[in-house]
């Protein structure tokens, strides 16, 4: 409880808009995507049609091979997370020297100890919810391996026993979840780099967040890989 009173007032309005920031910017791209076609919810079409066109396949060893290589993406950021959470818990022992090294910078605002341990366990958190993502990303690509191993031979789509347009959607959608579950972890590593700037000031977590939001905004909505998806 005595980091509430330690940390000033400046610091818990810069972290609360840090926080509302990104979560009122993912609420945005949700909403917004699905009307103005973000490159998520773009992206999310052509795993539609790769669904639909798997389920004509026979035998489906490229779709398999497709999804094992989506699966590698998530399964390294995952990876990544614990070691970026142990090279953090391992920099809480040396706060003193980092404290210090951070201080020296011109612009660095003078930090107590246990605040600076603060700082340090908000970065923790970030990448916990990063690997949680990622590895939640991991597996629901295993269920995708599943029903693309579950469908039924093209024949028997042909031949009206099973319906086609059904497998398709189930499978495309799961995709499309592993996909906006990795797109949120890999969010976290963007606003990560925004939380850093919090060691210097409160002022530049606001401002690094706000650049961090623009900069998904462009990707998200006004990239040119979304103009030649939609092309």
């Amino acid at each position: 409880m005595k980091i509430i009173t330690m940390l000033p007032w400046l610091d818990w309005l810069a972290l609360f808009c840090f926080f509302g920031m990104w979560v009122g910017y993912a609420w945005l791209a949700k909403v917004r995507g699905l009307r103005d076609q973000s490159l998520i919810a773009t992206t999310n079409r052509y795993r539609q049609m790769w669904m639909m066109q798997a389920t004509g396949r026979d035998p489906r060893m490229l779709d398999g091979l497709i999804t094992q290589n989506l699966s590698q993406t998530p399964a390294f950021f995952s990876s990544t997370s614990i070691i970026i959470i142990g090279g953090l818990f391992a920099l809480l022992g040396t706060t003193d020297k980092a404290a210090e090294l951070v201080g020296e910078i011109p612009f660095a605002e003078p930090t107590p100890l246990l605040v600076f341990e603060f700082k340090i366990l908000v970065l923790v958190g970030i990448f916990v919810y990063a690997f949680f993502r990622f590895s939640w990303s991991m597996r629901q690509y295993t269920f995708v391996a599943l029903v693309i191993g579950a469908m039924p031979p093209p024949e028997d789509f042909a031949a009206q026993r099973f319906d086609r347009q059904q497998f398709a959607v189930r499978a495309g959608n799961l995709v499309s979840a592993a996909a906006e579950t990795f797109n949120d972890g890999l969010r976290a590593y963007y606003f990560s780099f925004a939380a850093m700037a919090w060691f210097f000031s409160p002022m530049a977590l606001v401002l690094a967040t706000a650049l961090v939001v623009l900069i998904l905004y462009g990707r998200e909505f006004r990239s040119e890989v979304l103009q030649v998806l939609r092309d």
